[in-house]
């Protein structure tokens, strides 16, 4: 069998059904197989930097795998970025990289970068050494990016290798569900902690979502009458009108959410590993008391040291201490906890009411506040790096675990309109909005054009304050050099125009009014749109704001 066909059979028989990439001259031979059935699509991208930020968005949202083609060396490298975000967050892609020809290695051949350049942005990267193990690769490949913790797997294939026709080889099959089950006798003692808390706290992070085990979680929560707290990235995994839901730690969380997290004394860390962005370089305070569930045994004591540490599936887990607890007899009908979760919600409203009821300029945190109310609950969000994203951790309100998208600690800019792309694509019956703003855009405003020529109708909240906010605010406060030294109110973009000159509906609004007409307007629509919302570039950031 040809080797680009076999490539394509193997995504296919691996539930991949989505190939984000940009053809090149190297790759036409996987294009060309592609094109060819109609069980897998390929959607063109612009840029490879955008082609892994849209794979990403579309696990990310869905829980399906995605792939990415790119060429060797340029677009490899600039698909590195996305790469690195997807490994940071446990995110499962198949990275299908052309190769160098072997005989033309070491000789500086077009576009020739050594494989191991990419050996360190990956969970795995695999090269294909021979044509006729190219499907077992792949495979192998793919029950890597799958398995806790799920990840990025790299795959190079030698150009030359994908029109040769070989016997290929096949790989046997995996066990069905692997996931690391937790010792009895560990939980036993997790639940000695935990049954001793007369102030528990959950801590949540992007694993719970990973392991599809919001459930899990809301039923341990409850059971300790425990407020939440959740990560960057497991914002969402407990719906944000539960009553437990305390707030999302990050380096602007109000000193409430802080206090709620000392003033513990038992603590439940799950699915997370404590990262240094979310903990302010592990300086915020835990409790002595932790238990602490991940299944990267590395993340065991690194920031904070567990009274009982558990490698384990948090599913599992989480089902395994709820079961543990009820066994005890432990069944709260309590509400300190959530009195204690509400308490951090209502004083993290008044801190921000100020800013959200200011109307001439707005602010994004009072934008941000509009788009939440006229968005229906369902909504897919998208949320780009940038000061309106900090605003977002600590305001905007998530309904599901895979229903807000934003990159971890890599926090790269430039991923809101690929990973809403990618959302889209796997998410076609339901709303997705893009929150970015005017600096996060002009990293991937090509973009646009995308969503335009594959007809995917998200929709683009562009926050524009004509100024890279966050930077030149710290620039102005910390440093000799001028407030707003990053702006450019004189040679201002507008964006309407130019998604207007991409094909894109496009409106500018001004007001909350505004704001909620273009929002019904773009949800009636079965186009991609953009709505351009002007707000203050004097506004105060969330990372000085939130801490007075």
């Amino acid at each position: 069998m040809h080797v680009n066909r076999a490539v394509i059979d193997r995504l296919v028989a691996n539930g991949v059904d989505t190939v984000f990439g940009i053809p090149g001259k190297q790759s036409l031979p996987l294009n060309e197989a592609i094109g060819s059935r109609e069980d897998i699509d390929f959607v063109v991208a612009r840029h490879e930097t955008a082609v892994s930020h849209q794979a990403w968005g579309y696990a990310e949202t869905s829980d399906d795998m995605a792939a990415t083609v790119v060429i060797p060396g340029p677009g490899d490298m600039n698909a590195m970025n996305g790469l690195k975000n997807a490994r940071n967050d446990c995110t499962p892609l198949l990275h299908i990289a052309i190769e160098t020809d072997p005989e033309l290695r070491g000789g500086d051949a077009i576009h020739e970068t050594p494989p191991d350049t990419y050996d360190n942005v990956v969970k795995e990267n695999i090269l294909v050494e021979t044509p006729e193990s190219t499907a077992a690769e792949i495979d192998r490949a793919a029950e890597v990016a799958r398995t806790e913790p799920k990840g990025p797997v790299r795959v190079g294939i030698p150009k030359n290798f994908l029109e040769m026709d070989v016997s290929l080889a096949e790989r046997g099959a995996s066990p069905a569900d692997d996931r690391l089950a937790p010792n009895s006798e560990t939980v036993s003692r997790a639940v000695d902690v935990l049954e001793s808390a007369g102030a528990p706290v959950i801590y949540a992070g992007g694993g719970v979502r990973g392991a599809d085990a919001s459930e899990e979680l809301r039923a341990v929560a409850e059971r300790l009458d425990a407020p939440v707290v959740t990560s960057y990235k497991g914002k969402g995994v407990i719906p944000a009108d539960h009553e437990l839901f305390a707030g999302c730690l990050s380096g602007s969380a109000s000193p409430e959410l802080l206090s709620c997290l000392a003033e513990s004394d038992v603590a439940l860390g799950v699915g997370t590993d404590f990262d240094a962005v979310a903990t302010r370089g592990f300086s915020v305070d835990f409790p002595d008391q932790l238990v602490h569930v991940t299944l990267d045994a590395n993340d065991i004591g690194t920031a904070y040291d567990p009274t009982v540490g558990v490698v384990a599936d948090a599913k599992l887990t989480l089902a395994a201490l709820d079961e543990a607890l009820a066994d005890r007899g432990l069944d709260s009908s309590g509400q300190e906890g959530a009195d204690r979760a509400r308490y951090v919600r209502e004083r993290t409203a008044e801190r921000v009411s100020e800013l959200v009821e200011a109307r001439d300029p707005l602010t994004s945190v009072g934008a941000l506040s509009v788009v939440r109310e006229a968005l229906p609950r369902e909504t897919i969000v998208a949320a780009d790096a940038g000061g309106f994203r900090v605003w977002g951790l600590n305001t905007f309100a998530a309904y599901g675990p895979r229903r807000y998208v934003n990159p971890g600690s890599w926090a790269t800019m430039g991923t809101g309109v690929p990973s809403a792309i990618g959302a889209a694509a796997s998410n076609p019956d339901t709303p997705v909005v893009a929150l970015t703003g005017d600096g996060g855009l002009m990293m991937c405003i090509h973009e646009l054009h995308t969503a335009v020529a594959e007809e995917l109708p998200i929709i683009v909240v562009v926050f524009n304050n004509d100024d890279y906010a966050i930077i030149s605010e710290e620039a102005g406060r910390s440093y000799d050099l001028q407030p707003r030294e990053y702006e450019w109110t004189d040679h201002p973009i507008d964006f309407v125009a130019v998604a207007n000159g991409m094909g894109m509906d496009a409106t500018r609004a001004d007001s909350p009014d505004e704001i909620r007409e273009a929002l019904s307007n773009a949800l009636a629509s079965d186009r991609p749109s953009l709505i351009e919302v002007p707000v203050d570039p004097d506004e105060p950031q969330a990372s000085e704001w939130m801490r007075e």
